[in-house]
C-alpha cells in the first residue's frame, strides 16, 4: 500500500489527475452536463474560497444535504480543501431531523439544492445563524452557490492538515433512533482505494464508475472518491432510482463498474424492459448495503452473463472489507476478506472462534473511524482496540469465505435454536408467489415466534391456503422449527433510501 505522509489532505487526490495529464479527461458525467478534472479542480479550488470568505476555518462542520450531482462532489472536496469537515447527510430525511443534526454538529453552513432547499430552510428557521448555499439566492441567508463561485479565484493550496484529523463525517443507518455520526480522518479515503479499489476492483483511469446514494459510504467510494484516486469517470444520477431511468444512464453513458444495491439489481431484472438491456459496457457489477440473495444473483446472472460481487462493508470502515472476486463468487455468501484487513469471529464474550461456528465479525483495516460524534460509550463499544465490532453474525466456512447469519439483534432463537432470518428469506424468495419477504422475531404468548411479511408476485393473491402453502414450503427447504409462525401480506416492505430493509419497524 501506498503510504500516506503525516501531514496530508486527501483533496490532493484531485491534483494527481493533473499532475498525471488528466486535466482535460472526464472526470463526472451528470445528464448533458460533462466536467473534467481540470475544471473540477478550479471548481473545487472557488468552493473552498467561498467557505473561507464566509468564515469557515479548519475543523469547523460544513453540512451537505444533497442529491447525486456535480454541487456534492465540489462541496466535498472543496470543504476537505481548506481543512474544514464535509458531513454528508440524507437529502430524503424527514424536514425535522435537520435541524438537530447542524445544532449536534455546530455547522453555520448548509449546503443544499434545489429539491430540498424549502424543507432544510424550514427544518432551520429557529437556527438564524446558519447559512444556506443552493443554486439559487432568496431574500436572507440562501446564498447563490454559483455566484460565490464566480467570484472566487479557481487556485487555492490544500490546507497543511495531518492524515488522522477529522476529515469528514458520515451518517450510520442504525436500526433504531436517529444515526450516528461517524468521524473519517484523511487517511481513510486512499486506505479503501489501495484495498477495494485496487486490490479487487482492479479499477484504472479508464474505468466509468455508476453508483448511487453518495451520502452513503457505498455509494461515495463507487461515486466519487474511487473515480477520482483513478482518474476514472464518474456517472452521477441525481433522480429516482425507476429501472427505465436507470437502464437508460447504463445505455447511455456506458459505464464499466456498477456500484448498486440488491433491492435495484432486482427491479431492474423485474423490469420487462430489462430483457433488452444493454450492458456490454459492465465488466463488474458490485453490491453491498444488505446481503444479496442467491435468487436474486442468479436471475441477474441469467439476464445479463454478469456475475455481481456481493461484498459487506460499514461506515466504521467506509468501504467494503470482505468481498466476493472475480472468478471467486459463492452467491449467498459475503466472499473473502480484502487484502489489507483482517477479520475475525468472536463469541459473546470476545473470544475467538474456528470455523463452521456462527459467530459475531470483527474487523481491523487502516480505514477505520476515529469513533462517534459525542458518543463515547456507544464509540468504547464498537471500538474495541484496533478491532471493530461490526454487529453481524457471520459463519465461516472450509474455503475461508464468510456467511452472514444476520444482525446480531436480528437472530431469532426458536426452542431454544438460533435462525437467521435471512436463511428463511431466501428460501420464501425461491417461492413463485413470493416477490420479496422479510421475517423477525416476535413475542407470542410468551414464546418468541417468527413472522414473515411478504409481498406477492403479480397474479397471486394473499390467502390462508397461501400462508400454510408457504410454511410448508420452509419446512421442506429447511429444518421443521425455521418457518414462519405467522405471514402478513403487505404491499411494500419499508425501507431506508439505501434499500435495507427498516426491520425494527416491523418489529413494533
Amino acid at each position: 500500500m501506498t503510504v500516506v505522509p503525516d501531514r496530508y489532505n486527501v483533496s490532493t487526490i484531485l491534483d494527481n489527475n493533473l499532475t498525471a495529464g488528466r486535466t482535460t479527461k472526464t472526470a463526472i458525467v451528470c445528464g448533458d452536463e460533462r466536467i473534467c478534472y481540470g475544471e473540477l479542480v478550479a471548481r473545487v479550488s472557488r468552493m473552498g474560497r467561498a467557505l473561507l470568505h464566509l468564515g469557515v476555518r479548519p475543523g469547523e462542520r460544513v453540512m451537505l444535504i444533497l442529491r447525486d450531482g456535480p454541487i456534492l462532489a465540489v462541496a466535498f472536496w472543496g470543504a476537505l480543501r481548506i481543512g474544514a469537515v464535509p458531513c454528508l447527510l440524507n437529502p430524503l430525511f424527514q424536514e425535522d431531523v435537520y435541524g438537530h443534526f447542524v445544532s449536534d454538529a455546530g455547522s453555520s453552513i448548509v449546503v443544499t439544492d434545489g429539491t430540498c432547499l424549502e424543507k432544510v430552510a424550514r427544518s432551520l428557521m429557529d437556527i438564524p445563524s446558519v447559512t444556506i448555499i443552493a443554486p439559487t439566492a432568496t431574500a436572507g441567508r440562501v446564498l447563490s452557490i454559483d455566484e460565490l463561485l464566480t467570484a472566487e479565484d479557481d487556485m487555492l493550496a490544500p490546507a497543511n492538515t495531518h492524515r488522522n484529523d477529522m476529515a469528514f463525517w458520515l451518517y450510520s443507518s442504525g436500526s433504531t433512533g436517529r444515526p450516528k455520526a461517524i468521524i473519517h480522518a484523511h487517511q481513510d479515503i486512499p486506505a479503501t482505494c489501495e484495498t477495494y479499489a485496487n486490490q479487487i476492483l482492479k479499477i484504472t483511469e479508464n474505468d466509468v464508475c455508476f453508483a448511487r446514494a453518495l451520502f452513503h459510504a457505498y455509494g461515495l467510494g463507487g461515486g466519487l472518491t474511487f473515480p477520482a484516486w483513478a482518474g476514472a469517470t464518474s456517472v452521477l444520477y441525481p433522480q429516482r432510482p425507476t429501472p427505465a431511468g436507470l437502464l437508460e444512464t447504463i445505455d447511455r453513458h456506458k459505464p464499466s463498474l456498477l456500484f448498486l444495491v440488491p433491492a435495484i439489481y432486482k427491479a431492474i431484472v423485474d423490469d420487462p424492459a430489462s430483457a433488452s438491456a444493454n450492458l456490454g459496457s459492465v465488466r463488474r457489477c458490485l453490491s453491498a448495503a444488505e446481503p444479496l440473495s442467491p435468487e436474486i444473483w442468479h436471475r441477474w446472472h441469467d439476464a445479463f452473463g454478469l456475475e455481481i460481487m456481493d461484498g459487506i462493508g460499514s461506515t466504521e470502515m467506509l468501504h467494503i472489507f470482505c468481498s466476493n472476486t472475480p472468478g471467486a463468487v459463492k452467491p449467498g455468501s459475503s466472499g473473502r476478506p480484502v487484502p489489507g484487513y483482517e477479520l475475525r469471529l468472536v463469541d459473546e464474550d470476545g473470544i475467538p472462534l474456528r470455523e463452521g461456528n456462527v459467530g459475531l465479525l470483527q474487523v481491523r483495516g487502516q480505514s477505520s473511524s476515529l469513533g462517534y460524534w459525542r458518543q463515547r460509550e456507544k464509540t468504547q463499544q464498537v471500538m474495541i482496540g484496533s478491532w471493530v465490532a461490526t454487529g453481524d453474525r457471520y459463519r465461516l466456512d472450509e474455503d475461508g469465505f464468510y456467511w452472514y447469519e444476520g444482525r446480531a439483534d436480528d437472530m431469532i432463537k426458536i426452542g431454544g435454536e438460533w435462525v437467521s432470518p435471512l436463511q428463511v428469506e431466501n428460501v420464501l424468495l425461491e417461492h413463485s408467489a413470493v416477490n420479496e419477504a422479510a421475517v423477525v422475531g416476535l413475542s407470542a404468548d410468551g414464546l418468541t415466534r417468527m413472522r414473515a411479511w411478504i409481498v406477492l408476485a403479480p397474479g397471486h393473491v394473499g390467502s390462508i391456503e397461501l400462508s400454510d402453502e408457504l410454511r410448508e414450503w420452509c419446512k421442506s427447504h429447511l429444518e421443521r422449527y425455521q418457518y414462519p409462525h405467522m405471514i402478513d401480506f403487505v404491499d411494500r416492505l419499508p425501507r431506508t433510501a439505501t434499500g435495507k430493509i427498516e426491520r425494527f419497524k416491523l418489529r413494533s
